[in-house]
């Protein structure tokens, strides 16, 4: 694990948790099975914005390359799995993995009432690029990070951020109410987003609802961040 999260430090990634499939009831696809053994599922994303520089130096450098991001997790992620003797998925990719689960799993998360997984020190402001699945002979051995699964005794998950906010602002900054107990009126966010108030509001300043969230804000994304995620999503 050590090993791992040397080989990440320069893109700005970390290993965000550890998934054990001997103690987890985490289901892989058929064709992530392997002949022998169990996989050891290692979560690599980012925390804040600690990658961003990184990543904004390589667009630079390859202009025009359809979803950016996810190309360039690739190119990060996928030789370090194969210098580990491991294989490489990410969530762009079919077949889906459960990386939501995985994330679960791993770090004790929960969604907020936006959909997104809360963390309890970076709130909204963290993510998932992708994911090496490792033989449990090559994960073996000490030093895996707080909060990740080690042996087979699961870490206590922490307590969840949203319990504890009485006033829940993130589901009352929409302009258009998009956020419910019912679940995310995506088609009423991305209207919205097209009009002037849009365009001006959450298009170049970010979501308001996740902006609203009073966890983690110190780890809030930088505004080209924002705007970048923003214009991938409108």
């Amino acid at each position: 694990m050590q090993a791992l999260e040397t080989a990440l430090a320069a893109s700005g990634l970390c290993l965000r948790g550890v998934v054990l499939p001997k103690t987890d009831p985490i289901t892989l696809g058929t064709d992530l099975k392997p002949e022998q053994g169990e996989r050891v599922i290692c979560l690599i994303g980012h925390t804040g914005g600690a990658f961003w520089p990184v990543f904004e130096a390589w667009h630079e450098a390859h202009p025009g390359i359809a979803d950016p991001l996810d190309s360039w997790s690739k190119t990060v992620i996928r030789p370090i799995a194969d210098a580990m003797g491991g294989e490489a998925v990410f969530p762009s990719d079919r077949p889906w993995q459960p990386f939501q689960q995985w994330a679960m799993a791993a770090e004790g998360l929960k969604p907020s009432p936006l959909g997104l997984l809360i963390h309890p020190c970076y709130g909204l402001w963290h993510g998932y690029r992708g994911a090496i699945l490792l033989g449990a002979e090559r994960s073996a051995g000490e030093g895996m990070r707080d909060g990740v699964k080690t042996g087979d005794v699961p870490v206590t998950p922490p307590l969840h951020p949203c319990d504890e906010c009485a006033g829940k602002p993130c589901l009352s900054a929409c302009p258009v109410e998009a956020f419910s107990a019912s679940g995310f009126a995506v088609a009423d966010c991305r209207s919205h987003l097209k009009t002037e108030a849009g365009r001006n509001g959450c298009m170049q300043s970010g979501c308001l609802a996740r902006d609203a969230c009073p966890v983690g804000h110190e780890y809030r994304y930088s505004p080209d961040q924002i705007r970048f995620h923003m214009a991938a999503f409108g």
